[in-house]
């Protein structure tokens, strides 16, 4: 696979991950009902976001090295968060996007580690 696929691929779905999970923890408690109220859900947001947030480290590190400096920049401060804001956000919402991204995540992790 070409690089800028990898890193585009991989770097969206985390940075899209990240996000969620941060968006879902400043909620405020009074907004937290049923499943999310529970303290390990909020322990386990709190860990897809990390694992989301290192996996977002390991492709801008991938695309450091593969690709020219500024598209990773660029990508990280505007393209990746901008498309997530604007598409993902509207469309599920941030607790289905946590939980659709979180496993693709996993196969990013895969992947990075497959094609570095």
């Amino acid at each position: 696979m070409d690089p800028i696929f990898t890193f585009l691929i991989t770097g969206f779905v985390s940075m899209s991950a990240a996000l969620s999970a941060g968006a879902i923890n400043k909620l405020p408690d009074e907004q937290k009902t049923g499943k999310l109220a529970e303290r390990n859900t909020q322990v386990a947001i709190i860990m897809a976001g990390n694992l989301a947030a290192l996996s977002m480290i390991g492709a801008m590190a991938f695309g450091m090295l593969n690709l020219v400096w500024w598209i990773p920049l660029v990508c990280l401060f505007i393209s990746f968060p901008v498309v997530h804001i604007l598409v993902m956000q509207r469309l599920i919402g941030d607790v289905k996007n946590l939980i659709l991204m979180t496993p693709l995540v996993i196969g990013s992790i895969a992947t990075l580690y497959y094609y570095w």
